[in-house]
């Protein structure tokens, strides 16, 4: 009986503690595997969470590893964007790191090729 009342004063005083989440990918454009007839001028990024626009990038290369971004990537609550240098028909890479404001990072990468 003690324990069960001690075990019921704990949950009563203990602090609720908030569900921490992680900044997942939920959109890509292009998307992963995506073939487009023309070259698209910049890459947006949705994610689940907001992101903490000073530790959360991405990079967009060519087969031979070049970097194709015209800018630093800019980052606005859920999105991030980058600005692409003029494509050319091949295949391009996107690698991406997003650290949400709870602090957690996630990280992927995906292909593209334009035709």
């Amino acid at each position: 009986m003690k324990l069960r009342i001690f075990f019921i004063l704990c949950a009563l005083t203990c602090p609720v503690v908030p569900a921490m989440a992680h900044a997942f990918l939920e959109h890509a454009s292009p998307g992963a595997g995506a073939t487009p007839a023309t070259a698209p001028k910049e890459i947006h990024l949705e994610f689940s969470e907001a992101l903490e626009p000073s530790f959360s990038g991405m990079d967009v290369t060519d087969a031979a590893g070049r970097s194709m971004e015209a800018a630093h990537p800019v980052v606005n609550g859920t999105s991030m964007r980058v600005s692409l240098r003029p494509l050319a028909a091949g295949a391009y890479h996107v690698a991406w790191h997003a650290v949400s404001k709870d602090t957690h990072r996630t990280e992927g990468a995906y292909g593209f090729t334009v035709k």
